[in-house]
């Protein structure tokens, strides 16, 4: 049965955001779990690995387009009420050490995984502070917070969503919202296999394993660990 409103999970076409997804519509408990990506045919592959939920709703969108994020929220709202819960797990990573690092890749990295990300956050707390409740929780990256040589675009955008996230704790406090950063060490993604490519998924954290901790987060039980920043690993199997 549900007991909750809506909820938003972004780059839900893969990775940690799928699992995250399948996850939080195995309870039951949103009225309405909106999955964002810019890939149709892959979001509608995560519907089917959740069994097709009738509470599961794919919306394509570009999170680079940052102009569009407002109609895009504003239509979720229309659509399936208010929001309980926004989970930004859309990134981008362009692996490259300072001197091959132009500023195209900065901007690309820093649109979607802090702009975008920022936005998102933005318009999904003008509709929690109207009904004063509503958890909002970003996937950073244990690169935010330690060093990582020829990785410079990605490792400053995680340290900014890091720093996004403590500061948007304190400032939504007043209105019920609280949020949440999990950095995800090592990770079996297709953005960590972009980051490493030698590495072999077999042996390192899974995005199931994530999407566990996300999903205890947007219950009752991590209402001790907003303002965070919360590092999720594992120990690789030999």
């Amino acid at each position: 049965m549900t007991s909750k409103g809506a909820c938003i999970v972004t780059g839900a076409s893969q990775g940690i955001g799928r699992a995250t997804a399948i996850a939080l519509a195995a309870k039951r408990e949103y009225s309405s779990i909106v999955l964002v990506s810019r890939n149709l045919e892959k979001l509608e592959e995560t519907k089917a690995l959740a069994g097709n939920p009738d509470n599961m709703f794919a919306l394509p969108f570009d999170l680079e387009e940052l102009e569009g994020i407002p109609a895009m929220v504003s239509s979720v709202v229309r659509d399936h009420g208010d929001i309980d819960l926004l989970v930004n797990v859309s990134g981008y990573a362009d692996p490259k050490p300072l001197f091959e690092t132009d500023a195209h890749s900065l901007e690309k990295t820093f649109r979607v995984n802090v702009f975008a990300l920022t936005l998102m956050c933005r318009e999904v707390a003008k509709n929690m502070r109207g009904h004063r409740c509503g958890k909002i929780i970003n996937i950073a990256s244990t690169a935010g917070s330690t060093p990582r040589p020829g990785w410079i675009s990605y490792s400053s955008s995680k340290a900014a969503v890091i720093s996004i996230s403590q500061t948007l704790t304190a400032e939504l406090a007043e209105y019920g919202v609280k949020v949440y950063c999990v950095s995800p060490g090592r990770c079996a993604t297709d953005l960590r296999r972009k980051l490493a490519p030698e590495e072999d998924p077999a042996i390192i954290m899974q995005p199931e394993q994530v999407a566990e901790i996300i999903d205890n987060l947007s219950g009752d039980t991590g209402n001790a660990l907003d303002g965070q920043d919360i590092v999720v690993r594992c120990q690789p199997r030999l």
